[in-house]
Protein backbone atom coordinates (compact mmCIF):
# COMPACT_ATOMS: atom_id res chain seq x y z
CA UNK A 1 0.00 0.00 0.00
CA UNK A 2 2.81 2.44 0.87
CA UNK A 3 5.37 2.92 -1.91
CA UNK A 4 9.00 3.70 -1.20
CA UNK A 5 11.02 2.95 -4.34
CA UNK A 6 14.41 2.84 -2.59
CA UNK A 7 13.21 0.15 -0.19
CA UNK A 8 11.33 -1.67 -2.93
CA UNK A 9 14.50 -2.05 -4.93
CA UNK A 10 16.32 -3.33 -1.85
CA UNK A 11 13.65 -5.84 -0.78
CA UNK A 12 15.63 -8.80 -2.10
CA UNK A 13 18.47 -7.92 0.29
CA UNK A 14 16.27 -8.82 3.26
CA UNK A 15 16.25 -12.53 2.45
CA UNK A 16 14.14 -14.86 0.36
CA UNK A 17 10.39 -14.44 -0.18
CA UNK A 18 7.96 -17.06 1.09
CA UNK A 19 5.09 -18.52 -0.92
CA UNK A 20 1.49 -18.31 0.28
CA UNK A 21 -1.75 -19.95 -0.84
CA UNK A 22 -5.16 -18.39 -1.57
CA UNK A 23 -7.13 -17.84 1.63
CA UNK A 24 -4.04 -17.45 3.82
CA UNK A 25 -4.15 -14.78 6.51
CA UNK A 26 -1.00 -12.70 6.07
CA UNK A 27 -1.69 -10.20 8.82
CA UNK A 28 -4.44 -9.82 11.41
CA UNK A 29 -5.50 -6.42 12.70
CA UNK A 30 -4.49 -5.05 16.08
CA UNK A 31 -1.61 -7.50 16.42
CA UNK A 32 1.76 -6.00 17.44
CA UNK A 33 4.05 -5.53 14.45
CA UNK A 34 7.51 -7.03 14.68
CA UNK A 35 8.00 -7.31 10.91
CA UNK A 36 7.02 -5.53 7.70
CA UNK A 37 5.41 -7.27 4.74
CA UNK A 38 6.47 -6.64 1.15
CA UNK A 39 4.24 -8.32 -1.44
CA UNK A 40 6.36 -9.48 -4.35
CA UNK A 41 3.51 -11.06 -6.30
CA UNK A 42 -0.10 -12.07 -5.86
CA UNK A 43 -3.29 -10.33 -4.76
CA UNK A 44 -4.25 -9.54 -1.15
CA UNK A 45 -7.62 -8.41 0.20
CA UNK A 46 -7.75 -5.81 2.97
CA UNK A 47 -10.65 -5.52 5.38
CA UNK A 48 -12.22 -6.95 8.50
CA UNK A 49 -12.26 -10.72 8.70
CA UNK A 50 -14.43 -13.12 10.60
CA UNK A 51 -13.72 -16.84 11.00
CA UNK A 52 -12.23 -18.01 7.68
CA UNK A 53 -13.53 -15.25 5.39
CA UNK A 54 -13.34 -11.51 4.91
CA UNK A 55 -16.59 -10.13 6.28
CA UNK A 56 -16.02 -6.52 5.21
CA UNK A 57 -13.78 -5.70 2.27
CA UNK A 58 -11.88 -2.42 2.31
CA UNK A 59 -9.70 -2.83 -0.74
CA UNK A 60 -7.28 -5.00 -2.68
CA UNK A 61 -3.53 -4.81 -3.25
CA UNK A 62 -1.65 -6.44 -6.11
CA UNK A 63 2.08 -7.03 -5.87
CA UNK A 64 4.65 -5.66 -5.97
CA UNK A 65 3.66 -3.42 -3.05
CA UNK A 66 4.28 -2.71 0.61
CA UNK A 67 1.40 -3.98 2.74
CA UNK A 68 1.95 -2.42 6.16
CA UNK A 69 4.99 -0.16 5.90
CA UNK A 70 2.91 2.90 6.79
CA UNK A 71 1.83 1.32 10.08
CA UNK A 72 5.41 0.31 10.85
CA UNK A 73 6.57 3.89 10.22
CA UNK A 74 3.97 5.06 12.72
CA UNK A 75 4.86 2.31 15.20
CA UNK A 76 1.27 1.08 15.40
CA UNK A 77 -0.43 -2.21 14.48
CA UNK A 78 -2.39 -2.61 11.28
CA UNK A 79 -6.07 -1.71 11.63
CA UNK A 80 -7.22 -4.24 9.04
CA UNK A 81 -6.81 -7.92 8.23
CA UNK A 82 -4.93 -9.11 5.15
CA UNK A 83 -6.06 -12.25 3.36
CA UNK A 84 -4.55 -13.71 0.19
CA UNK A 85 -6.91 -13.86 -2.78
CA UNK A 86 -4.42 -15.66 -5.00
CA UNK A 87 -1.19 -17.53 -4.59
CA UNK A 88 1.86 -15.31 -4.34
CA UNK A 89 5.16 -14.56 -2.65
CA UNK A 90 5.96 -12.22 0.21
CA UNK A 91 8.98 -10.89 2.07
CA UNK A 92 8.74 -10.77 5.88
CA UNK A 93 11.25 -8.12 6.90
CA UNK A 94 12.22 -7.79 10.60
CA UNK A 95 11.05 -4.43 11.94
CA UNK A 96 14.50 -3.50 13.19
CA UNK A 97 16.05 -4.04 9.76
CA UNK A 98 13.25 -2.04 8.12
CA UNK A 99 13.78 0.83 10.55
CA UNK A 100 17.53 0.74 9.91
CA UNK A 101 16.90 1.01 6.16
CA UNK A 102 14.60 3.99 6.67
CA UNK A 103 17.23 5.65 8.87
CA UNK A 104 19.62 5.62 5.91
CA UNK A 105 17.32 7.94 3.94
CA UNK A 106 17.96 11.71 3.99
CA UNK A 107 16.31 13.37 6.99
CA UNK A 108 13.92 15.37 4.81
CA UNK A 109 12.83 12.21 2.98
CA UNK A 110 12.34 10.39 6.29
CA UNK A 111 10.05 13.17 7.49
CA UNK A 112 8.13 13.15 4.23
CA UNK A 113 7.42 9.42 4.26
CA UNK A 114 6.47 9.53 7.95
CA UNK A 115 4.04 12.39 7.33
CA UNK A 116 2.51 10.47 4.42
CA UNK A 117 2.31 7.36 6.59
CA UNK A 118 0.53 9.32 9.35
CA UNK A 119 -2.09 10.62 6.92
CA UNK A 120 -2.56 7.17 5.36
CA UNK A 121 -3.03 5.49 8.75
CA UNK A 122 -5.56 8.09 9.88
CA UNK A 123 -7.61 7.77 6.69
CA UNK A 124 -7.48 3.99 6.80
CA UNK A 125 -8.57 3.80 10.44
CA UNK A 126 -11.51 6.10 9.62
CA UNK A 127 -12.50 3.84 6.72
CA UNK A 128 -12.32 0.74 8.91
CA UNK A 129 -14.43 2.38 11.61
CA UNK A 130 -17.13 3.02 9.01
CA UNK A 131 -17.14 -0.68 8.19
CA UNK A 132 -18.49 -1.25 11.67
CA UNK A 133 -21.81 0.18 10.52
CA UNK A 134 -24.36 -2.59 10.13
CA UNK A 135 -24.32 -4.23 6.69
CA UNK A 136 -28.11 -4.06 6.47
CA UNK A 137 -28.02 -0.30 7.03
CA UNK A 138 -25.43 0.18 4.29
CA UNK A 139 -27.41 -1.97 1.86
CA UNK A 140 -30.58 -0.04 2.65
CA UNK A 141 -28.78 3.25 2.03
CA UNK A 142 -27.45 1.97 -1.28
CA UNK A 143 -30.87 0.75 -2.43
CA UNK A 144 -32.55 4.06 -1.58
CA UNK A 145 -29.77 6.05 -3.26
CA UNK A 146 -30.15 4.10 -6.53
CA UNK A 147 -33.96 3.85 -6.46
CA UNK A 148 -36.13 5.27 -9.25
CA UNK A 149 -39.96 5.44 -9.58
CA UNK A 150 -41.51 2.19 -10.78
CA UNK A 151 -42.92 2.05 -14.30
CA UNK A 152 -46.51 2.07 -12.98
CA UNK A 153 -45.79 5.13 -10.85
CA UNK A 154 -46.36 3.20 -7.64
CA UNK A 155 -43.41 2.56 -5.36
CA UNK A 156 -39.70 2.47 -6.15
CA UNK A 157 -37.38 0.03 -7.85
CA UNK A 158 -33.66 -0.52 -8.30
CA UNK A 159 -32.08 -2.02 -11.40
CA UNK A 160 -28.81 -3.80 -10.70
CA UNK A 161 -26.59 -2.68 -13.56
CA UNK A 162 -23.46 -4.24 -12.09
CA UNK A 163 -22.57 -7.67 -10.78
CA UNK A 164 -23.39 -8.26 -7.13
CA UNK A 165 -19.70 -8.81 -6.43
CA UNK A 166 -18.90 -5.27 -7.62
CA UNK A 167 -21.78 -3.78 -5.64
CA UNK A 168 -20.62 -5.63 -2.53
CA UNK A 169 -17.12 -4.19 -3.02
CA UNK A 170 -18.61 -0.68 -3.18
CA UNK A 171 -20.36 -1.36 0.13
CA UNK A 172 -17.22 -2.78 1.71
CA UNK A 173 -18.78 -6.19 2.40
CA UNK A 174 -18.24 -9.69 1.06
CA UNK A 175 -20.46 -10.84 -1.83
CA UNK A 176 -21.88 -13.57 0.41
CA UNK A 177 -22.86 -10.93 2.98
CA UNK A 178 -24.59 -8.83 0.31
CA UNK A 179 -26.60 -11.83 -0.90
CA UNK A 180 -27.51 -12.74 2.68
CA UNK A 181 -28.71 -9.20 3.45
CA UNK A 182 -30.87 -9.16 0.29
CA UNK A 183 -32.46 -12.44 1.38
CA UNK A 184 -33.16 -11.02 4.84
CA UNK A 185 -34.68 -7.85 3.39
CA UNK A 186 -36.85 -9.97 1.10
CA UNK A 187 -37.95 -12.20 4.00
CA UNK A 188 -38.99 -9.07 5.93
CA UNK A 189 -40.96 -7.73 2.98
CA UNK A 190 -38.69 -4.72 2.47
CA UNK A 191 -37.75 -5.71 -1.08
CA UNK A 192 -39.35 -7.86 -3.74
CA UNK A 193 -38.79 -8.97 -7.30
CA UNK A 194 -36.32 -11.29 -8.95
CA UNK A 195 -33.41 -11.03 -11.33
CA UNK A 196 -31.71 -7.66 -11.66
CA UNK A 197 -34.81 -5.60 -10.77
CA UNK A 198 -35.53 -5.07 -7.07
CA UNK A 199 -38.85 -3.59 -5.98
CA UNK A 200 -38.96 -1.42 -2.85
CA UNK A 201 -42.54 -1.78 -1.55
CA UNK A 202 -41.78 -0.15 1.81
CA UNK A 203 -39.28 2.68 1.25
CA UNK A 204 -40.20 4.24 4.59
CA UNK A 205 -39.17 1.12 6.45
CA UNK A 206 -35.93 1.01 4.43
CA UNK A 207 -35.21 4.61 5.44
CA UNK A 208 -35.54 3.67 9.10
CA UNK A 209 -33.18 0.73 8.58
CA UNK A 210 -30.72 2.96 6.69
CA UNK A 211 -30.35 5.15 9.77
CA UNK A 212 -28.69 2.19 11.47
Amino acid sequence: MFTMPSLSQAASKFGQPESFAPGSWLRQRRQPIDSVLYLESGSVMLGVGQDSSMRHQLGQVDGPAWLDAAFALQDRPSCFDMQAQTAGRIYTIPLTRFQAAVAELPVTVQQLVKDLAKAYCSQTELAVSRLAQDAEARCAQWLLHHATPAADGVGLRVTLNARKRLIAAQLGIAPETFSRVLRQLRDHGLIAGRGNVIELPKPGALEVLALG
